[in-house]
């Protein structure tokens, strides 16, 4: 109770330094938005794709590569070797379990009551009756996870993708999705709560084990789009679009592209 308690007293949404840190990130996402005139393709369904860094996108891509080949893939096959796929699916679900606060503050800043209400609903079950998030009942009952952020929340409130952006390590995402994954991990309850008690090393676990989690979920799928495609970074590129796409537009991300990939809240 402790937790939750913690939470309600010092609501970090609310403080006015998280509040800076938020409009500090929008002006931000509005500023690239502004300069991204430069480099833009229109794919078939209609996503504009504005990739004014491509040179550079390229390069980090082509480092991405050589770090996934020769330390993030080998480590991911001793972790699959040493830890049964039961247990690292229950990890997954327990970390996604944890980042709720967030997503339910994202369905509410979005006008989604229903889907803040589902998020709550989701959390209740997981928490009792799931062993704290390591079964997924909710799903099983008809409640799938939803995704939300505040790159999605920022694009309901009508800013653009802004300019496409690859990150070192973590990959393809664009101006507004890189300005909302901040704000996310700024603005954490959990996060704020660890710092504030003296707890930074949980923090930290934590972002480590989600990292894991979700490099496990992509391996696979990122080998087989390498194999398969003439020009793998375009590919990854158009495959983030449109998968982007259809979360802001709140419909089955695997639906509109070929293969599934997770996102990094999963």
């Amino acid at each position: 109770m402790r937790f939750w308690n913690y939470i309600i007293m010092n609501n970090s949404i609310l403080k006015f330094g998280k509040l800076s840190t938020l409009t500090v990130a929008t002006l931000s996402v509005l500023a690239l938005n502004a300069c991204a005139t430069q480099n833009q393709s229109v794919m078939d369904d209609g996503v504009v794709i504005s990739d004014p860094l491509e040179d550079t996108n390229r390069a980090v891509f082509k480092f991405n590569e050589v770090v996934d080949d020769n330390i993030i893939h080998p480590a991911i096959k001793g972790y699959r070797f040493v830890v049964p796929k039961e247990v690292r699916n229950s990890l997954g679900n327990f970390l996604r379990n944890l980042r709720s606060p967030v997503i339910f503050a994202n369905q509410v800043l979005q006008g989604d009551i229903e889907g803040a209400g589902n998020v709550l609903l989701r959390t209740a079950i997981n928490t009792f009756t799931g062993f704290g998030g390591l079964f997924d009942f909710a799903a099983k009952e008809g409640m799938p996870h939803e995704s939300e952020d505040f790159g999605q929340t920022l694009a309901t409130w009508g800013l653009d993708n802004g300019p496409y952006l690859v990150v070192p390590l973590l990959g393809p995402s664009t101006a507004r999705d890189s300005v909302g994954y901040i704000v996310d991990a700024y603005a954490d309850p959990l996060r704020w709560y660890l710092f504030d008690s003296g707890q930074e090393h949980l923090s930290y676990q934590r972002t480590g084990l989600n990292y894991l989690n979700v490099r496990d979920n992509l391996m696979d799928v990122l080998e087989d789009l390498r194999r398969s495609s003439i020009d793998y970074y375009a590919s990854t590129r158009s495959i983030y679009y449109q998968r982007r796409d259809a979360l802001i537009r709140d419909e089955n991300p695997d639906d509109a592209v070929a293969v599934s990939i997770p996102d990094y809240d999963e």
